[in-house]
């Protein structure tokens, strides 16, 4: 109903979709023929993977729904999929903490992203996607743009999710409003690097 209608009143690129979790437990040949509406109808989703795998499929039950809507089914589709995380701290989700590298981490556990280019797409889940879904103007790392941006101590995209990497500074109009000192480890272990 919502593609179908975002496409009769010509409102393509937008209105988004949140959550979907209807989506996980439609009928394979259903949802072949709504994800090309969706695409179509240039529909974006939301998908929250820590309240969605919380709420979803709780009175299920075994085998237990998963909770979420068909993420990389939706990415092939070329559909535009962020992660987005709901209920922070409330009566329906109580461990909240607007970690968008922890919503990252579990999106991609529960929608089984584990190859090298699914986790790529899981971090531009909580990072591009959502600036170009919400049209964000001056977005990204580029000359110009307004240097609003997180320092992670990752060595690239994955790494910042597996290990949830510590935020070094968090930039605001390229001012940095917060700062964590890197976490220095040594090894104590004979004949091998202290660092």
């Amino acid at each position: 109903t919502l593609a179908a209608h975002a496409h009769r009143l010509g409102l393509h690129g937008r209105v988004t979709g949140s959550h979907l979790t209807s989506m996980h437990s439609m009928d394979n040949y259903y949802v072949s023929r709504l994800m090309p509406l969706i695409q179509e109808a240039g529909v974006a989703v939301v998908a929250n993977p820590l309240i969605n795998i919380t709420l979803q499929g709780r009175h299920d039950g075994y085998p237990r729904r998963r909770g979420m809507t068909r993420v990389p089914e939706l990415l092939a589709a070329g559909v535009p999929v962020a992660f987005g995380h709901d209920c922070v701290m409330d009566p329906w989700y109580g461990l909240g903490s607007a970690d968008m590298l922890e919503v990252a981490h579990m999106g991609l556990h529960v929608a089984q992203m584990t190859g090298e280019e699914a986790m790529r797409a899981c971090f531009e889940a909580v990072t591009g996607t959502p600036a170009r879904i919400l049209g964000l103007e001056g977005y990204g790392l580029a000359p110009g743009c307004r240097a609003d941006c997180v320092l992670l101590d990752a060595r690239d995209p994955i790494e910042a999710i597996r290990l949830r990497a510590t935020r070094l500074a968090v930039l605001r109009a390229g001012r940095i409003v917060a700062r964590t000192e890197p976490a220095h480890a040594r090894l104590e272990l004979p004949g091998r690097p202290p660092m």
